[in-house]
């Protein structure tokens, strides 16, 4: 059953290795190699964005990888959502 009211965001939408086709949502620009779901995790918290982490989700095109995948409530358009997630990732990967 689907949840209007939350929009589903998996790591392969911010992997630089991944093509569109793939999965990959946003600017190769923008995106990080291999994105781990707690960079995710820490990147919607740092926006301060409300989410649930469900851990042993496996992304419906490689279902038997459990990449895991957040959840966050809506409160804008998904593309806007994932646009500043995605800055907030280059910036955390620049911290490490």
């Amino acid at each position: 059953m689907r949840k209007q009211d939350k929009i589903v965001v998996w790591p392969i939408y911010f992997d630089s290795n991944k093509t569109r086709k793939d999965g990959r949502k946003i600017p190769k620009g923008l995106a990080i190699p291999s994105p781990k779901i707690l960079e995710l995790k820490k990147a919607v918290e740092t926006l301060g964005l409300e989410y649930d982490v469900v851990m042993d989700a496996g992304y419906p095109k490689t279902p038997w990888l459990k990449t895991g995948m957040i959840l966050i409530r809506k409160r804008e358009e998904k593309n806007k959502i994932i646009k500043k997630i995605a800055k907030q990732l280059v910036r955390i990967r620049k911290l490490q």
